[in-house]
């Protein structure tokens, strides 16, 4: 009888670990002046591209910016026409038959297949032999464990839901240990929950050290789990940046403060503080004001109005999401 794993515990026991020298980490992935062009159209250009253990890359672009054209060179199922793709510094070419290096890349496409005649584990046992994987029984419980199919093992794939299905697409992806997973729309059309559900998998295998790109039209999962956003447009990378850093410097800042006493006091207090830039007055008593400053300065600012003497009732802190991000710097582009 196999014991009960919490979802980290079954990926981390069999899953790779992180580099020793880990203030010099070495790339998972490098691209180098990637480039795909078909006849004269050119779907990626000259993009560059390093992903590194434990990150989390979140993908994001327009429909034909080029995401899909990129994952595909990037796990070798298309070739590029100019640049170059090492994995674990090693290069990725298709006319070198290197086994061992595919081995380091579990990808999900958009559409994967799924074999209508076998059973949950037929179907994961089957592609770790393709793989060669040892100790076939105990990885496959561990996976089943991790994407919470344990109790569906025995059930035909046609038997499962959309939401299942896409986990058990992203255990066949992961069943043979992959140091680089990448993932291509792997929440469209789940619900809520399945949605959710995916997203806990995801941190379980970042916990594990494992890379992973991800590309998604639902900006609010990957605000959730990525470490990294990249923003394509016209098969160019024009922002990539660690989130923290791009909420930072491309997100509004605003603060909702309502007082018990007069507005026009209030409004003069916020006049008199340096990261407050600009200001709408939503009621007589309610302030709306754009903010330039990080969590601590917004404390500060608080503790000023107190200070001052002024009978806050209520101050909400609140940033521009991923989405309005992405949405203005389409906008953006448009109009320049």
């Amino acid at each position: 009888m196999v014991s009960p794993l919490s979802p980290a515990e079954a990926i981390a026991r069999s899953s790779p670990q992180p580099p020793p020298d880990l203030n010099s980490p070495q790339p998972t992935l490098s691209a180098r002046g990637l480039t795909k062009r078909y006849g004269r159209k050119i779907a990626v250009n000259d993009l560059d591209l390093d992903l590194f253990p434990s990150e989390v890359y979140g993908l994001i672009g327009p429909n034909g910016a080029g995401k899909t054209t990129l994952m595909e060179m990037l796990v070798g199922a298309e070739t590029p026409t100019l640049g170059e793709i090492l994995i674990n510094g090693e290069p990725l070419r298709q006319d070198q038959d290197n086994p061992q290096l595919q081995r380091c890349i579990g990808y999900l496409p958009d559409d994967y297949p799924l074999y209508d005649d076998l059973t949950v584990w037929q179907y994961l046992d089957y592609f770790a032999r393709l793989y060669g994987v040892t100790q076939r029984r105990s990885r496959l419980y561990d996976i089943l464990e991790l994407v919470q199919l344990t109790s569906k093992r025995h059930s035909r794939t046609t038997e499962l839901s959309r939401g299942m299905k896409q986990r058990l697409g992203l255990a066949r992806t992961i069943v043979h240990q992959p140091s680089l997973l990448v993932l291509d729309e792997p929440v469209s059309g789940l619900d809520p929950v399945a949605r959710m559900e995916f997203r806990d998998i995801i941190k379980a295998l970042q916990a594990s050290a494992m890379t992973i790109l991800i590309s998604s039209h639902v900006l609010s999962d990957l605000a959730d789990f990525c470490s990294t956003i990249g923003i394509m447009e016209l098969g160019h990378l024009v922002e990539s940046a660690p989130l923290d850093e791009l909420y930072q410097r491309l997100s509004r800042q605003q603060i909702f403060i309502a007082t018990l006493g007069d507005g026009a006091e209030l409004s003069e207090a916020l006049g008199r503080h340096n990261a407050v830039i600009a200001q709408t007055q939503v009621s007589a008593q309610e302030i709306c004001v754009e903010f330039e400053g990080d969590g601590a300065a917004a404390g500060a600012l608080l503790r000023s109005l107190i200070t001052a003497g002024l009978p806050i009732r209520q101050f909400n802190h609140t940033r521009e999401d991923l989405e309005t991000i992405f949405l203005k710097h389409l906008d953006h582009k448009q109009v320049s």
